[in-house]
């Protein structure tokens, strides 16, 4: 029987892109009544909620009047969701949806597996910027340091599981350390996670990229947290 995916988009000031990720999303080849496309609107200030008009037929639509982070959209998303498995889609374009059927696939194969990650690291192309990739870098080797794991992305957006093991971590962050959260409380409960290479097209800053020095700073500090309690 097929089983209902849900996919959440936080988005943040993404005029620029989010008409061409929901266009995409809303052509994955998923049976009907098996994908539900949940947009959460993060405070945006620029166009973005005018050019979601047209998609609203085909998506869930939530917002709020100020920007709260990426760690809040994702739980405001979970609250709504009812699918079976969850995922989360960046608005920014860098991800391809298309790599999602792939993903949910592999997973659904792997009965022994509690969740998939999409590695940007495990694909020849699309790595990103210096700095980026060395700091994502360090925060993942610090994960498997703590917890003798052998990841090689815990900053990716695709991380796919079930629902209700997703809701079952208690997600505290707000902002892009949430990712790290993530990671670290599949981790600690000792689940299983996999990777599976997938693109990457990393936009530069002056185009909209949000993630900063200081966001590393926070995953540490959230990664360090958690495993201490």
């Amino acid at each position: 029987m097929n089983q209902l995916l849900s996919i959440i988009v936080p988005a943040y000031n993404e005029e620029k892109t989010i008409a061409c990720v929901l266009a995409r999303l809303i052509a994955l080849p998923f049976a009907n009544g098996t994908l539900e496309i949940i947009v959460v609107n993060d405070g945006s200030t620029d166009r973005t909620e005018e050019i979601l008009q047209p998609y609203l037929p085909h998506i869930i639509y939530l917002s709020y009047p100020q920007n709260r982070g990426k760690g809040a959209a994702i739980r405001t998303g979970l609250n709504k969701a009812i699918g079976t498995y969850t995922i989360v889609q960046d608005a920014d374009a860098e991800y391809a949806p298309e790599e999602i059927q792939t993903l949910f696939a592999k997973l659904q194969n792997r009965p022994d597996t509690d969740a998939i990650y999409g590695s940007r690291n495990l694909a020849s192309t699309g790595r990103g910027y210096k700095h980026y990739v060395l700091g994502a870098w360090l925060l993942t080797k610090c994960v498997n340091l703590f917890f003798r794991a052998h990841l090689t992305d815990t900053y990716t957006c695709y991380k796919l599981m079930r629902t209700d093991l997703f809701r079952s971590l208690h997600l505290t962050n707000n902002g892009f350390e949430v990712e790290m959260e993530i990671t670290a409380r599949l981790l600690k409960n000792k689940k299983k996670i996999i990777e599976a290479p997938i693109s990457y097209a990393p936009r530069p800053f002056q185009e909209g990229k949000k993630i900063r020095a200081r966001d590393g700073i926070r995953g540490l500090t959230t990664l360090l947290r958690i495993v201490l309690e």
